[in-house]
């Protein structure tokens, strides 16, 4: 073998080395799911308390018939403020009787509305665990909770992930 050839062969396995490095194991396709190696994954991290929602009920507390206690204690409330202020600036008769009406309606919305939020619904949420459990948090707000939603269940709530 000659110089020649010796330095042809030299080439010739410093560009096959050269190429080697460049090669991948699929053409253009990955078969991990963190695709380019950027750490982030598809699959969710194996939690224990958490799972997927699969059925939502919306269930009343409280009594079911309507009741008109907080508009009612609401309005008393409105009417005696309203006139006591009324009193207190210097109004007169009339403008206290206003005051008093005025007291009375706003005072009924209040509590209308308080009495709304004390006696709400609330939600029956249905999950299927990540080891197949299934179990079930009563909650009154569901925030971004859905059926499908990939949820954590802690402190008996179901809270999106």
């Amino acid at each position: 073998m000659n110089i020649q050839n010796v330095r042809l062969l030299g080439v010739a396995a410093a560009a096959t080395i050269a190429l080697a490095g460049c090669a991948t194991s699929s053409p253009g396709y990955s078969t991990s799911p963190n695709y380019g190696g950027g750490g982030y994954s598809t699959a969710p991290a194996q939690c224990y308390d958490c799972g997927t929602v699969t059925r939502i009920e919306q269930v009343t507390t409280g009594s079911s018939a309507p009741s008109a206690t907080g508009a009612v204690l609401g309005g008393i409330v409105g009417a005696v403020a309203g006139h006591e202020i009324s009193r207190h600036t210097g109004g007169s008769k009339g403008n206290q009787n206003i005051a008093t009406a005025a007291g009375a309606v706003g005072g009924a919305v209040a509590g209308n509305a308080i009495q709304k939020n004390t006696t709400g619904a609330s939600y029956n949420v249905y999950v299927r665990m990540n080891d197949g459990r299934t179990t079930v948090v009563t909650q009154r707000d569901l925030g971004n909770v859905r059926e499908g939603s990939y949820v954590r269940v802690y402190d008996g709530k179901a809270h999106a992930q």
